[in-house]
């Protein structure tokens, strides 16, 4: 794959010690479509690697003997502490080994020696199981910026009462205005009024002062 291509496809981490089984198992895998991060030791995955994988396989068998040991190291790993994991050993986990051991809720046991179609049974069943997992995760959190986004924007009285200031301040400059008018129709009246009597006065004073002439 090109770099800058990022693929859609679940990502695997195969830590198998035996070189010729972790080929093996890894060409399955990537005939399914998976992609797949081989290694031998933990030591040899780098932390970018870490945070971009979906499952672990794990064999935990150095030579003819089993090591449990090997899981709860794996699972000291803050970035695989959760990751779903298929465990490869020849002998099968005892209750108490299981329960002291193991943490992760999503663990399957693959004994040796063991069918293809049992391993990819495993991996299919974890990871369809951490795809509905996330679907969960996913729903959950849009709920939550939902209920967010309903609280931040329900119904505010401010807004009402910004209306109503608004309301009342209009009606006191309509109530001035109207105010101001009735003075200057009031004003014009008067003046018109007081024009019309002077000029009355006016034209009255000839005819007085004719008949006291007579």
């Amino acid at each position: 794959m090109s770099q800058g291509q990022k693929s859609s496809a679940a990502t695997v981490l195969l830590l198998e010690a035996d070189p010729s089984m972790r080929r093996l198992i890894s060409l399955g895998l990537r005939h399914r479509g998976l992609e797949v991060i081989e290694a031998n030791s933990l030591a040899t995955i780098s932390s970018t690697d870490l945070q971009s994988l979906d499952l672990l396989i794990l064999d935990v068998d150095e030579g003819v003997s089993c090591d449990w040991t090997l899981l709860q190291t794996v699972q000291e790993q803050p970035e695989l502490s959760s990751l779903p994991t298929v465990v490869l050993s020849w002998d099968p986990p005892l209750e108490e080994k299981s329960s002291s051991l193991t943490t992760i809720a999503q663990c399957v046991c693959v004994n040796k020696p063991f069918d293809a179609r049992a391993l990819h049974d495993g991996v299919d069943h974890l990871l369809l199981m951490r795809t509905v997992e996330k679907g969960k995760q996913l729903a959950l959190a849009e709920a939550a910026l939902l209920d967010a986004y309903r609280k931040d924007s329900s119904p505010s009285i401010w807004p009402v009462v910004t209306a109503a200031g608004v309301f009342l301040a209009m009606i006191g400059f309509l109530f001035q205005f109207v105010l101001t008018m009735i003075g200057l129709v009031i004003i014009v009246i008067g003046l018109l009024l007081w024009t019309i009597g002077w000029h009355s006065r006016i034209e009255a004073a000839p005819e007085i002062a004719f008949s006291v002439g007579k």
